[in-house]
């Protein structure tokens, strides 16, 4: 008795062992290549900050110098002013007008040598008695400025300093007051502003983004004017409060900047996000005003050189990784070559019966790939013929159970015309048929004039239930409306059914559905355009998709036979089809006919005769 349990194969351990093995040596190849990237990728990042920080580190080194150096060249202005017999003598006369004058004209002649925005001298209230600009408008004589922080501190502790915006100028400025207080008490104050706008221009001209923040938090000066006068973070209450009362910035809304912390590298190093984007914040204090000077630096050329150093280091580990398999390989080849001559002489010895036996297994085995060439053959066929039949055969029986319905409402005319057109359908199959026969050769039936304008209503109708269920808005243009192409009615049919079909099946999924037959002559063609809306052609398969089986349908849903046998059908016809993806989206395919003749012009001695 023979047994039917399936040999088994004692080398499958061995085969699995071996897949194991070769997966553990790509996995170790790739986490090579990997652990190469980030060490790259880190080391450069790292390199990259290291050189930016000390970039940074250079320019804060300089313009905190300048910056220092910028406020304290004017405050030896006050102590000055205080030696000045004529401004102790004003703020005990203060009513004097000619001694008033002379010391506006004094103040304008040191500040015009000093090279400060504005210099004054108010009374112990805090009203401002002289000034440089007194001559210009937006002075501060007369004007009550107790109120502003340098005028209490000078008043209070004997000197102060402030960085805001002028009451009457509306211009910012850093202002340095001095108390006057010969003879206690304090008699007057003393005060200086200092323009820094000339530095904030200089720090344009150099890399990056500088910005200057005062003990609030607040952006008083930077390169960038979407950040002036903005705090980092939202002030509290009592900070509000004292702005209220001082108004340091002026209107400014005082909106909180997009600031986010991501990493601090150092106490003065810190990664940061402004308005989204990365950035390495430097910062600096200055020694002569409580203030820090900020330098901005965007990360982005830092990470392109980390990705591409993390890039280059994955691909040397790689090239290094192919040469020692290559190498590997070498040996291995030398290795195998070595037993392959070995196992020649042995298979040498066997060869002459192996090809007679081989010769045997061929011949039967060429007659069961001709059978299955025949099996494939028929089965295409049969496929070819189950779909071009469907689409007649559905219109018929949509007609029939119209018919039914207008039988039970007595409209026999209507019962009449579906029967004739049912008639009509049969003998389309009866064409059909014959058509088939265009994959073999070409069709032999009489090419004739068909009028496109009723081929187009013809394959309309047939599609009409399709269309109305899918809510496709068809449109029709066909100019002039007598166009006619020489072409066989069935066949031409056939494949505006189908094209038809096609852009409705398309077009499920598009929230605009309009489907678009155009027919125009051209240099004795015509032109047939079907087009749709729908999601287009992929391009994997716009050029493979006349041949048979190519499908962009979901598996299961078409054959991939249509387009292969309208586009035979048309060349039978001494046409072209063709097709393309819309620019505003869709899909058109375009027949290329040959036109029909409508009348020929003979000319004669006694004029022109129509045939």
């Amino acid at each position: 008795m023979i047994s039917r349990e399936p040999a088994r194969r004692f080398d499958l351990p061995s085969q699995r062992s071996r897949r194991w093995r070769g997966l553990l040596r790509w996995c170790g190849a790739l986490a090579l290549v990997a652990a190469a990237a980030f060490a790259g990728h880190h080391f450069a990042m790292q390199n990259g900050l290291a050189r930016l920080r000390e970039a940074a580190d250079h320019r804060l080194d300089m313009l905190a110098t300048g910056l220092d150096a910028d406020l304290a060249r004017f405050e030896y202005l006050p102590a000055l002013l205080e030696m000045t017999p004529i401004v102790p003598a004003l703020l005990g006369a203060p009513s004097d007008a000619p001694l008033r004058d002379a010391v506006n004209r004094y103040l304008d002649g040191v500040n015009a040598t000093a090279g400060a925005e504005m210099l004054y001298v108010l009374d112990a209230t805090g009203t401002s008695l002289a000034a440089s600009d007194w001559n210009r408008p937006g002075t501060t004589v007369g004007q009550d400025l107790s109120f502003r922080p340098y005028v209490i501190d000078a008043l209070g502790q004997g000197r102060g300093r402030f960085y805001g915006v002028g009451i009457t100028s509306r211009k910012p400025g850093y202002y340095l007051s001095y108390a006057l207080r010969r003879g206690q008490p304090t008699r007057g104050v003393v005060a200086v502003k200092v323009n820094l706008e000339e530095t904030e221009r200089a720090w344009r001209k150099l890399p990056g983004d500088v910005a200057l923040v005062d003990q609030r938090g607040v952006v008083i000066l930077s390169t960038r004017e979407d950040l002036k006068f903005r705090p980092m973070l939202p002030l509290d209450v009592s900070q509000r409060a004292e702005v209220q009362r001082s108004r340091p910035y002026g209107e400014a809304g005082l909106q909180p900047l997009q600031w986010t912390l991501k990493e601090t590298l150092a106490r003065d190093a810190r990664i940061i996000a402004l308005d989204g984007v990365d950035q390495l914040a430097s910062t600096r204090s200055l020694r002569g005003a409580p203030w820090q000077l900020m330098a901005l630096d965007g990360l982005a050329p830092v990470r392109v050189a980390a990705r591409n150093a993390a890039i280059t280091a994955s691909l040397a580990m790689a090239v290094l990784l192919l040469i020692a398999v290559a190498l590997w390989q070498r040996r291995r080849a030398v290795r195998q070559k070595l037993a392959n001559q070995a196992a020649l002489q042995a298979a040498h010895d066997t060869l002459e019966s192996t090809v007679v036996a081989r010769t045997a297994q061929l011949r039967a085995a060429q007659g069961e790939l001709v059978h299955a060439g025949k099996m494939a053959a028929l089965g295409q066929m049969s496929a070819g013929v189950a779909h071009e039949l469907n689409q007649p055969l559905t219109a018929m029986r949509t007609l029939s159970e119209s018919a039914a319905i207008l039988l039970d409402k007595n409209r026999f005319d209507d019962v009449r015309g579906n029967l004739q057109r049912i008639r009509g359908m049969v003998d389309r199959l009866a064409r059909l048929t014959s058509q088939l026969k265009t994959f073999a050769h070409k069709s032999e039936l009489p090419l004739a004039a068909v009028p496109m304008a009723r081929a187009v209503a013809d394959a309309q109708a047939i599609v009409a239930e399709a269309t109305k269920k899918n809510g496709v808005a068809v449109e029709v243009d066909v100019q002039p409306p007598n166009l006619s192409a020489m072409a066989e009615e069935a066949a031409l049919g056939s494949v505006l059914v189908n094209l038809m079909r096609n852009a409705i099946d398309a077009m499920q999924a598009s929230p605009r559905r309009t489907l678009r037959l155009e027919a125009r002559p051209q240099e004795g063609r015509v032109i047939l355009r079907v087009s749709d809306t729908g999601p287009g052609i992929p391009p994997d398969i716009l050029p493979r998709l006349f041949e048979p089986f190519v499908s962009s349908k979901p598996a299961g849903t078409g054959l991939g036979l249509g387009l292969a046998i309208s586009a035979q059908l048309v060349r039978a016809m001494d046409g072209t089809l063709h097709a393309a993806n819309l620019p505003q989206g869709g899909a058109s395919f375009v027949a290329d006919l040959p036109a029909a003749v409508q009348a020929i012009l003979i000319s004669t001695p006694t004029g022109v005769i129509n045939k």
